[in-house]
C-alpha cells in the first residue's frame, strides 16, 4: 500500500483494517476469507503456487457432441423406434400383430373368410370361426398352419392353434331356464 492508502491512524494490516482496529464481521457467502487468500498469495512473490487438482471434476451440464457421432445426435425414426422396441422386448409381438394383419395372405382368401386370429400368448394362437364346420376344418389344417407361422415367426413361435367355435347364444337367461338342459326345451325335444 502506498501512504496515501493508508488510513491516518498508522499502519494497516493484511485486510486493509488500521492495526488494532476489531476486524469486520464475518460475511457468510465466504468472499471476505477468498479475498483474504488472494491478497495473502500476492504479497509473498516466493511462495510455491497452490497444487492443483489431479483428480478431474465430474461435470454436471452434458457436453456438446462435437464431431463424433453421439446418442444426442439427430437419429432416423427406424433406428429409434427399432431401439426402442429390442429395449422392452416388444419384437414377437410386433410379427405377431403383423400375422394377424397379413393372415388372409397367410392362410389363404377362403380360409381367412371364416376365421379370424383373436389372440396370441405364450406360443398359443386363438382363432374364432364363423361356423362349427370350419372350426373342425381349421383344426384339420392346423399343422400346416402352424409350420407356415413358424416359417414366417421363427421357429418355435407358435406351439398350437386353438380354435374356437361361433359365438351362440346362451340359453341360461330367464327365471324359467332348466339348469341342466341343452338349450330351450321347447324345440330340442
Amino acid at each position: 500500500m502506498t501512504d496515501e492508502q493508508q488510513p491516518a491512524g498508522g499502519t494497516a494490516d493484511e485486510d486493509g483494517a488500521p492495526e488494532g482496529a476489531p476486524l469486520p464481521e464475518h460475511r457468510a457467502d465466504g468472499l471476505d476469507l477468498a479475498r483474504a487468500a488472494a491478497r495473502a498469495a500476492a504479497a509473498s512473490p516466493g511462495a510455491a503456487p497452490a497444487k492443483r487438482r489431479t483428480t478431474p471434476r465430474r461435470r454436471t451440464v452434458p457436453r456438446s457432441s462435437g464431431s463424433r457421432p453421439d446418442d444426442r445426435d439427430p437419429q432416423l425414426l427406424e433406428q429409434a423406434m427399432g431401439r426402442l422396441i429390442a429395449n422392452h422386448g416388444w419384437e414377437v409381438d410386433l410379427r405377431v400383430q403383423g400375422v394377424f394383419g397379413r393372415w388372409a395372405e397367410l392362410v389363404g382368401s377362403e380360409v381367412a373368410d371364416h376365421c379370424t386370429p383373436e389372440s396370441f400368448d405364450d406360443g398359443r394362437l386363438v382363432v374364432r370361426t364363423d361356423s362349427t364346420a370350419w372350426a373342425t376344418q381349421l383344426k384339420l389344417l392346423a399343422p400346416s398352419i402352424v409350420r407356415r407361422l413358424n416359417e414366417d415367426l421363427g421357429h418355435g413361435t407358435v406351439t398350437v392353434i386353438e380354435v374356437l367355435g361361433p359365438h351362440l347364444p346362451t340359453w341360461t337367461k330367464g327365471r324359467l331356464a332348466s339348469r341342466d338342459g341343452r338349450g330351450p326345451r321347447d324345440t330340442y325335444g
